[in-house]
Parts: C-alpha cells; structure tokens; sequence
C-alpha cells in the first residue's frame, strides 16, 4: 500500500510495555482498528500481550492482533512509536533525551527501510524532541510525524477544571500548549465552560493571579509526578489519547487535537516541535490552530520554544 490509497486501518505499535499494551487494550475495546501488530524488542512479551488481547475479542470488535517484526510496517497506515528507555533517578531530561535519540534514530531507521509510507506518532518522552528526531531520520513530510505533544496535558487541565466546577469534561474547552513537560502553559484566554468565558462563568477578575486556578494548573504540570510517585509510570491516560488521535487520523476527522508538530514560523517560532491545537486528519497535520493568544502567553510559548530548540540541537546538531 502506498500513501493516500484507501486505508486498511493497519496500525503497528513498537513497545510493548505499559504505554503501548494500554493503548492497544484502548484500541482493541474501542473498534478503531482493523489490524493491529505489536513488535518489542522482547518478542515473547509482544506475543504474550497479542495473545492476551486476542482472548478478549468475544468481548470487544473484531480485528486482527499479531506481534511482529519491522517488515510489518510496509502497508501500515500507522505507526505508532511507544519503545524508549525511561529516566532514571539522577538522570536530567538532555541525558534521556540523549539515550531516546539513538533508540528513536534505530527504531525509525528499521521502520523506514521496509517501505513504510504512512504515518507516524511519536509517544516517547521527551516527546517534542523524539518526534524531531523522527522527521529528521525518517524524511517524511513533517504533516505526516506527530507527536503525542499535550494532548494529555490538555485532557488532565480539561477533568481538573469539570472537577472544580461539576461540569462534564466533555462541556470544557481548554488547552495546555508548548513542551510536553516543565515549560507547558495554559491557555487561560481561551478557557470556556459550556461556551462561557472562564472569567464570567467562575466570576475571577484575574485568571492568572487566581490562587485556585494557578494551584489547579500547577497540578496538571506535574500530574505525571505524582502518578509516578504513586504507581511507578502514567499509561492509561496516554494510551486513551493515542486511541482518539487515531480515530481522527484513520476516520478522517479533521479533528482539532493538541499535538506536538512543526513550527514554521506559526506564533513566531521557526524549526521547533511544539504541542499546539492543530487539525489533524488522514494526511496527518492539516494547519496548525492560530489562537488569538495574550501577550504573556505568546512570550511564555516562545520560551517554551526555546528551550526545546537548545535541547534538540543538542542531540541533533544539524536540525
């Protein structure tokens, strides 16, 4: 299969580890896919989570589930990467960021060299910079890498704030944009419960200075952090995510999702991967999302930028 030929609605997942075998389970009761192949470095726990899965069906939708190799990856639509080393203690984010480069370089390498031409999703930390990495070594279009970006950051900031007011999340439009970690900002002007200004609906004369509202923020940011504190990793909430940007990428959807993508001058920023609400459809990224943003929100995106363009430079010096 060739890109932009009707879709099989194939998708392989490489890493079978928490994040991959969540998003998988999240696939398989959801019905999104028609085939789906897991490859893992360790084979046996691949073919072990495809077996598992596959004893579920009588309870679910219909698909195929196989572990594999690389060569399973010529007539996907999508890949999804999952596989990456995690950040042991001690261990800063540019030394993850390192180690994840080269796994992340191999990893596409192998995908690229059985004729994929689909497109890919980048889930591994740090996810802005290893989607990069993965335009950069797979020489797709940059439409067709997405990263996982803030789509979960979002859907955290969105349940915290329905949490705060009793209002379905589902009734809340809000966005955590920038890098998918430390330097991440909400988009306070934009916040609306049920199409209500937040300012209105909560009756707060300065969203940003509001104590609860920087307290509700400062518990999305490091939500992860704590889960890990608690449980050791965060899987399901990311494997829910990854299941709805392939709905919108295999069905179509020209839904708008906070992915990481290429900034090209948008919000005048140039060559970074940054998580913003963009349109995302079967070609992948479709336009980024110009949001009319406050002058400190611009300056605090653009300083997220720059910090992600130092660390990318880094590990890639010729980006």
């Amino acid at each position: 299969m060739t890109f932009g030929q009707s879709k099989t609605r194939k998708v392989v997942i490489i890493g079978a580890g928490f994040v991959g075998s969540s998003y998988a389970y999240a696939l398989v009761n959801q019905g999104i896919v028609n085939e789906l192949v897991l490859i893992d470095l360790n084979k046996e726990r691949a073919e072990g989570e495809a077996r598992d899965l596959n004893h579920g069906m009588p309870f679910g939708f219909p698909m195929r589930i196989r572990s594999g190799d690389y060569e399973e990856c010529k007539n996907a639509d999508l890949v999804v990467i999952t596989a990456g080393a995690n950040q042991a203690p001690g261990e800063t984010r540019l030394d993850l960021a390192n180690k994840n480069t080269k796994i992340m370089q191999g990893i596409v390498n192998s995908i690229m060299s059985n004729g994929f031409n689909g497109i890919l999703l980048v889930a591994t930390n740090p996810v802005d910079i290893l989607s990069h990495v993965a335009l950069e070594a797979s020489g797709l279009p940059k439409e067709r890498v997405i990263g996982s970006g803030t789509i979960l950051d979002t859907a955290r900031f969105r349940y915290l704030l329905s949490e705060f007011y009793q209002v379905d999340s589902r009734n809340v439009q809000a966005y955590i944009i920038g890098e998918h970690g430390d330097s991440e900002l909400p988009v306070w002007s934009h916040v609306q419960i049920g199409g209500v200004p937040l300012e209105d609906y909560g009756n707060i004369e300065d969203v940003e200075k509001d104590k609860d509202m920087k307290r509700l923020f400062e518990n999305v940011r490091d939500a992860a952090y704590h889960i890990i504190e608690r449980k050791g990793a965060t899987y399901y909430g990311i494997g829910l995510g990854l299941a709805r940007l392939t709905r919108a990428i295999l069905y179509n959807e020209n839904s708008i999702v906070t992915v990481s993508t290429l900034f090209e001058g948008h919000y005048g920023i140039e060559n970074a991967y940054l998580g913003i609400p963009a349109i995302v459809n079967e070609y992948g990224v479709r336009e980024i999302v110009q949001l009319d943003l406050s002058k400190k929100e611009l300056q605090q995106l653009q300083d997220s930028a720059t910090i992600l363009k130092e660390m990318t430079e880094k590990v890639l010096p010729n980006a």
